[in-house]
């Protein structure tokens, strides 16, 4: 039954990864009404998210190579720091700073704290409301080559609160493009790319932490095949969602994380399920 049901969570990893939804909150949620109603737990989210963000290194492999060329090439005088792929470079490193620092500060807390189902659904709900005011009012002109380093620390800060399930790393730094501006194209890119070193350096450093023991209530072997299940769902998610976001508003995913914080709410205040 715990392979079911890690596969179930790796299906729910890849779907929800990438969309504003915050993808730790449903693993979260999901796994109190599987048989075994646990907490997945910290690692095997950190763990299945190498999955999706493979996904993210095929879809952009080309994106991503032609940065890293251009980053390196600028290293050694081949190239200008003002080259737009080498400011993209530096851009994404620098954003990445606030999650890796708070990350290290609060790991205590992310593992303990942070995965109360009061918390996830209040976070659901409170940026559902950031996100359609960011949506609606947000100027959305400047395209992804106007991004600047107090831009790129901004959406840094923004995906480090993802660091709470229930806020989405993905909806939080959209939120912070929208609001400073982006468009919603350039604001998702971005936040795919940005999210690449922090995923990796997460999902390697509890994998290292895992081997030979228990990812929470799942082996590591039940752990790497939802991984292999999110690598894939999540692949077809990110070319769907990029082209929804073109000609569409967030208001189908402000709904859906409203209802699904109510939801919750109502579960845990029947005692369904436990915080």
């Amino acid at each position: 039954m715990q392979w079911i049901e890690a596969i179930i969570l790796g299906l729910v990893q890849g779907l929800t990864e990438f969309l504003p939804v915050s993808s730790s909150a449903h693993l979260r949620i999901v796994g109190e009404f599987l048989p075994g109603a646990v907490d997945p737990g910290a690692a095997f989210t950190a763990i299945t998210q190498l999955g999706t963000e493979a996904a993210v290194l095929v879809y952009f492999w080309r994106d991503i190579v032609r940065i890293l060329k251009a980053w390196f090439a600028a290293l050694f005088g081949r190239l200008p720091h003002s080259n737009p792929d080498v400011r993209m470079g530096w851009l994404i490193i620098v954003g990445t700073i606030p999650i890796v620092v708070l990350g290290l500060l609060l790991e205590d807390m992310i593992e303990s704290v942070f995965r109360t189902l009061w918390l996830v659904a209040t976070m659901l709900i409170v940026f559902a409301v950031v996100l359609a005011f960011a949506d609606a009012y947000g100027r959305q002109r400047k395209p992804l080559d106007q991004l600047s380093v107090r831009d790129g620390i901004i959406f840094g800060f923004a995906q480090a609160m993802a660091l709470i399930p229930g806020v989405s790393r993905s909806g939080g730094t959209i939120t912070a493009g929208l609001l400073m501006g982006y468009t919603r194209e350039a604001a998702a890119r971005y936040s795919f790319l940005l999210a690449i070193p922090a995923v990796f350096g997460s999902g390697f450093y509890k994998l290292y932490g895992a081997i030979g023991e228990q990812t929470g209530p799942y082996s590591l072997a039940q752990t790497m095949v939802a991984t292999a299940v999110g690598f894939f769902i999540a692949y077809v998610i990110i070319g769907w969602f990029l082209k929804y976001v073109s000609s569409h508003s967030y208001t189908l995913f402000v709904n859906y994380r409203i209802l699904l914080g109510l939801f919750v709410f109502i579960m845990l205040s029947l005692g369904i399920i436990n915080a």
